[in-house]
């Protein structure tokens, strides 16, 4: 069933809720990669070398476990919803506040805070989201969600195409108080989770996160490292990837815009396929196939003297990497009890990616010690983490079409 289909077959609130997910993760994605894009007219600005300016990009993955661990809570406590609108109003205020940093020290204590909002936004729209839609579109939905951290890449990147030679980076900055405004939609528009309505009419007890993760912290364990992994998968490819042109290859604001766009594009359609895939094929299996998928096309993307060819393997190793990112909302959300599912799949992403936090920092240092070569640097890093996630997703649990609402206490097969 093609997606136009899947979300026909939904009602109101149900697209609804789709909608309001993907947009959130979309603008905060957006607002992210203003930041990428900007790293060098930073760096220039303040003075400043790139690896110190790219140190607010791993302080902004840095503070994402604590706020998905804090509005996590909040939302399995007092509802999706509006804690869902909070964390939206707060990370477009740091996003606001950025653009009049007088200096690079005030920038990187506002990175900090907007990555401690924005690291509650995807475990809340994420738990939202595939609590309310049918069981059989979770992975088609997972990809749809998931894709709106590329079209966030790809928003950034029209964004720096069109404007940047004229506003810079800060008029960039102001432009990304833009996602407040869902805020609005989702009070107007989305309805409360039924499955947390549920589970807050159980007993205190169960309810309780120590109770209910009993037996299941080699679970969480096995989720932290595969998000770390997967946080290095994606990081280590996007991040870097317009330093990498503007550096390396030498290319102007122009050309570098206009590539950067190109991969989120195969982001896209590869989310959607692999999430697609993986209602039929299983969640493992679909991350696994997709990871190892990237080894063959590595050397097109990072070793290309062609624009065209640049462009071919930016399209093929995003469809891959974000393809199997497309299976990771409904592959955590299955793997999560109903009574932490706000908290569990957004705190071990987050936490996964405060493991890899350092990823750009160290990428772009290397580069820069190593004659400016990041298109080695990251080829042969990406390498290691395809083969690492392939086997660490292969021989983890899964819970594909775990019926939510059903069970309010911990999974009955932790590993």
């Amino acid at each position: 069933m093609s997606l136009w289909s899947e979300l026909r077959a939904m009602n109101s609130a149900q697209r609804n809720v789709v909608v309001a997910g993907f947009l959130g993760w979309t603008l905060d994605a957006f607002d992210y990669f203003i930041l990428i894009f900007a790293v060098k007219a930073i760096a220039t600005d303040f003075h400043e070398s790139p690896e110190r300016v790219a140190l607010a990009i791993t302080l902004t993955l840095a503070a994402r476990p604590f706020g998905a661990l804090v509005f996590g809570r909040l939302a399995d406590k007092f509802g999706r919803r509006p804690i869902l609108m909070l964390d939206v109003f707060l990370f477009s205020v740091f996003e606001l506040a950025s653009a009049f940093a007088p200096s690079l020290t005030v920038l990187l204590i506002l990175r900090a805070l907007f990555g401690f909002a924005m690291g509650g936004e995807w475990g809340l729209g994420a738990s939202l989201t595939m609590e309310m839609i049918p069981e059989k579109t979770r992975g088609l939905v997972s990809g749809l969600l998931q894709e709106g951290y590329a079209c966030g890449n790809l928003l950034a990147g029209l964004l720096f195409w069109a404007v940047f030679d004229y506003v810079g980076w800060r008029g960039m900055f102001i432009v990304g108080f833009v996602p407040a405004l869902l805020v609005l939609y989702i009070r107007s528009k989305v309805p409360e989770s039924p499955v947390w309505e549920q589970v807050r009419k159980q007993a205190p007890e169960k309810r309780n996160p120590l109770e209910v993760m009993r037996g299941l912290w080699g679970r969480a364990l096995f989720m932290i490292v595969m998000m770390a992994l997967f946080n290095c998968f994606s990081h280590g490819t996007q991040d870097l990837y317009p330093l990498f042109l503007q550096a390396e290859k030498g290319f102007g604001t122009d050309l570098t815009a206009k590539l950067a766009i190109v991969g989120p594009i195969g982001a896209i359609c590869g989310g959607l396929f692999f999430g697609a895939l993986s209602e039929r094929i299983g969640r493992r299996r679909a991350i696994v196939i997709a990871a190892l998928l990237v080894l063959p096309v590595l050397k097109l993307w990072a070793f290309s003297d062609e624009v065209l060819l640049l462009g071919a393997g930016a399209f093929a190793v995003q469809f891959m990497v974000q393809g199997a990112w497309g299976v990771v909302p409904v592959h955590l959300n299955e793997l999560s009890p109903d009574a932490v599912r706000a908290t569990l799949p957004g705190l071990t992403y987050q936490i996964g990616n405060f493991i890899s936090a350092g990823t750009p920092w160290f990428l772009t240092l290397l580069a820069e010690q190593n004659n400016k070569q990041y298109g080695l640097v990251m080829a042969i890093f990406i390498a290691g983490v395809a083969v690492a996630l392939a086997a660490v997703a292969w021989f983890g649990p899964e819970a594909k079409g775990k019926k939510f609402g059903s069970d309010l206490e911990a999974a009955k097969n932790p590993i």
